[in-house]
């Protein structure tokens, strides 16, 4: 049951990422809002809502080991920064798979951290996820070098994401859930306001972007609060991941369905290479399953 939450994770992600990419076009909106607000207001948001978690009782905060949260809250920063510039570099449907790489990674990082190693039902996964997302970026045809920069931005994100994940889920039986995270989500709202000078917020209160700026933080602190909470109760990151990135799916399916609805790149990829997209989308379903059963 614990694999719900990430896989409503992957969905809200998705949803997050499609208003993400539409508030910030600036060739759709040309008064887009600019990535440090956007980073901003996420952070905010998350923060938020990880700060309810203090309403729960929790064991005594061990706050000599404070640079803990902070290191797991600077990743956390760095790879939604590396995901919004992703986003704004190149299409959801390419940039939302290679994300899902991350999965691999945490494969790697556990095995590399963890005495009893990873099960092999989980490799086979990660690796079948991996060839996935391989074929969904080999049949990218449009914008060559805007594909190379978006999937070299991605993969830095799930990088950082990888890491997020494997310090949590090490990190937090020390502190209890209730107190890592909330203690993680106020240092990375301390550190948001360091960038308050940089905020445009004329871009956000113009031209209704505020319409598309609300339910993207909502989605992505919410999808964020999702995963994390996964991580640091049920420590299973390998598992959970690997469901996670059935954002892959989501991620070429519904940004191609808001496409059509809103315009975008997506929208004009031909029938061939949507399916090859599906076709590697289909492996990452494939590996959730194998994930899940193994």
């Amino acid at each position: 049951m614990h694999l719900l939450l990430p896989l409503l994770a992957s969905i809200l992600f998705v949803c997050g990422l499609i208003f993400v990419k539409r508030v910030s076009r600036s060739d759709v909106r040309p008064n887009g809002v600019g990535q440090v607000a956007l980073l901003f207001c996420v952070n905010m948001g998350s923060a938020g809502l990880m700060s309810l978690l203090w309403l729960f009782d929790g064991p005594e905060t061990y706050w000599l080991n404070l640079w803990q949260p902070a290191i797991v809250a600077v990743l956390f920063m760095m790879g939604l920064l590396l995901t919004f510039t992703a986003v704004e570099v190149g299409d959801v449907s390419i940039a939302t798979p290679v994300f899902g790489v991350k999965v691999v990674f945490v494969t790697c990082l556990l095995a590399l951290s963890s005495a009893n190693g990873v099960p092999n039902a989980i490799w086979s996964a990660a690796l079948l996820a991996a060839t996935g997302i391989a074929l969904i970026q080999w049949t990218g045809q449009h914008h060559p070098r805007r594909i190379g920069l978006t999937i070299l931005l991605a993969l830095s994100a799930a990088c950082c994401y990888a890491t997020f994940d494997i310090l949590v889920q090490r990190w937090s039986p020390d502190w209890g859930s209730t107190r890592f995270l909330p203690a993680v989500f106020v240092i990375v709202a301390g550190l948001s306001l360091l960038a308050l000078p940089w905020v445009r917020w004329k871009p956000v209160v113009s031209n209704g972007n505020w319409k598309l700026m609300v339910p993207a933080v909502i989605l992505l602190a919410s999808q964020a609060f999702c995963i994390t909470i996964a991580v640091s109760l049920f420590g299973d990151a390998a598992r959970l991941n690997v469901v996670y990135s059935l954002r892959g799916l989501w991620g070429v399916l519904l940004a191609y369905a808001a496409a059509k609805i809103w315009g975008g790149d997506e929208a004009n990829l031909s029938g061939k290479l949507l399916l090859m997209r599906l076709s590697g989308a289909a492996l990452l379903t494939l590996a959730v399953a194998l994930a899940v059963l193994g």
